[in-house]
């Protein structure tokens, strides 16, 4: 049995040095989801482009120059998107750096001294000098054969932390367009709201000033004035609130495209300049894998756990070493590398861990845990990416299904003013019905600019939850 384990070890160390075996496991990419859709099928499935690919620039497709641009210069300028680079490049350079343990490592020194020896000690001179001066220069080479792959796994997992951060980069990417995108539909929003609750006031004050008349004249109670008071009253406190988040967005998109809130944006969104795209992409369940940042960026993360549990099996097992020197030694500076001053060496070493309080072991054992840990992680966070797809997809569907009756209610709104506006003016209601009637389109109209911009944002979180077009 020892024999045969001697062989085995043997055979591996000769693979290895050529490049065949590594310790610990090989990695493996965790098995895709057995998954055929991300929920169960909508009746309605028109507006959805099934294996649709994903634009990269997918904010283009609600039809803004403006919100483009923006997009853009926040993907150019976010000291966010700045700092993943700088993380990638420094986790390239690390790649990088490790590789070079792959070569061998030489160095060069010059080492100057003067020494005094004691008087009762002979001096290693020819001219037996107590005090004297040593120069002595060499070369050095040293190279440790990666026998057991340990510098390879070393490697591997420094390149696997440079693709989380590669992933990270678009994950990045990915966040700054979806919240500009967003931040620009309820700033459209937000302007919707407050053009109606104004005009909504307007109307107010205008049937308050109709119901004060009516009230000298005896032609309302005292009820009926302080209702309209309280209408206007109501309807200007939403005004501060809308103003508040108004300001808040702006500053908002400011701060998202790199800049300081004293510089005011020059474009601004409203609804009416936007587009709702009439078919939204849908990729087939396991395309998610391979498109969502995070869920690549998890699996990396398995890959590099892998990588560290390979590192510590190594670490258990020989370590090998070569090395070696040539140089001069004299008493003279200008005597170096005359013939009889030179000196060489050459040395081997294999060292063996035997006893460490089970360190090694226990390393080992960490390193394994962190990998289960990392599989179970890269499934949270798959697990995650399915349902924040299934939860936006059932937003759309009720999304669109809120739309048309916020539009069917403002229509009938709009009709039933304009019959009481022709009504008025035969004299057949009063001003005051006329008014109240106007009052609720208003307020349908609201409800639509609410309905509206939820279709709008759930359509760009549909974009962002199957992971953009990068």
């Amino acid at each position: 049995m020892r024999a045969r384990r001697a062989a085995s070890l043997t055979m591996c160390a000769a693979l290895a040095a050529l490049g065949g075996c590594a310790a610990g496991p090989d990695y493996r990419r965790p098995d895709p989801p057995a998954i055929a859709a991300y929920r169960p099928v909508p009746n309605d499935t028109q507006h959805y482009r099934l294996d649709g690919e994903i634009p990269a620039q997918w904010w283009q497709v609600f039809g803004s120059a403006d919100l483009n641009t923006l997009v853009e210069r926040a993907l150019a300028a976010n000291p966010n998107i700045d700092a993943a680079r700088a993380a990638l490049r420094q986790a390239q350079e690390n790649v990088a750096a490790q590789r070079g343990a792959f070569w061998p490592q030489a160095g060069a020194e010059l080492s100057p001294s003067r020494q005094k020896i004691a008087g009762n000690l002979t001096s290693p001179l020819s001219s037996g000098a107590g005090l004297y001066s040593l120069h002595t220069a060499q070369l050095t080479v040293a190279y440790a054969p990666d026998i057991f792959g340990g510098n390879r796994r070393a490697v591997e997992s420094l390149s696997a932390s440079a693709d989380v951060q590669a992933f990270e980069l678009e994950a990045a990417r990915l966040s700054i367009a979806s919240n500009v995108v967003m931040a620009a539909f309820q700033e459209a929003s937000l302007r919707g709201q407050i053009a109606a609750a104004e005009n909504l006031a307007g109307l107010q004050m205008q049937m308050l000033n109709l119901a004060r008349r009516q009230f000298e004249l005896g032609a309302i109670a005292k009820a009926g004035l302080i209702t309209q008071e309280a209408a206007l009253a109501q309807t200007r406190a939403l005004l501060p609130p809308l103003r508040k988040q108004l300001a808040q967005v702006r500053d908002l998109l400011t701060a998202l495209v790199g800049d300081f809130p004293d510089q005011e944006l020059a474009v601004r969104f409203e609804l009416d300049h936007l587009a709702l795209p009439q078919q939204l992409p849908l990729t087939l369940p396991a395309q998610l894998v391979a498109q969502r940042p995070d869920v690549c960026a998890a699996e990396a993360q398995v890959h590099v756990a892998a990588a560290q549990v390979g590192i510590a099996v190594a670490n258990r097992l020989p370590q090998f070493a070569i090395g070696g020197g040539i140089g001069s030694v004299a008493a003279r500076l200008p005597d170096l590398f005359k013939s009889g001053t030179g000196f060489w060496s050459v040395i081997g070493s294999i060292a063996q861990p035997i006893f460490q309080g089970g360190a090694l072991a226990h390393r080992q054992a960490a390193a394994q845990a962190g990998y289960e840990q990392a599989l179970a992680q890269y499934r949270a966070t798959l697990i995650a990416a399915f349902q924040n797809v299934a939860d936006t997809l059932y937003a759309l569907d009720q999304d669109r299904d809120a739309l048309e009756s916020a539009t069917a209610a403002r229509d009938a709104a709009e009709r039933a003013f304009a019959i009481a506006r022709r009504q008025t003016e035969l004299g057949d209601i009063s001003q005051f019905a006329l008014l109240g009637i106007e009052q609720t389109y208003l307020q349908t109209l609201i409800v639509e600019v609410q309905a509206k911009t939820n279709r709008y944002a759930d359509a760009a979180a549909l974009f962002q939850a199957l992971g953009g077009g990068w």
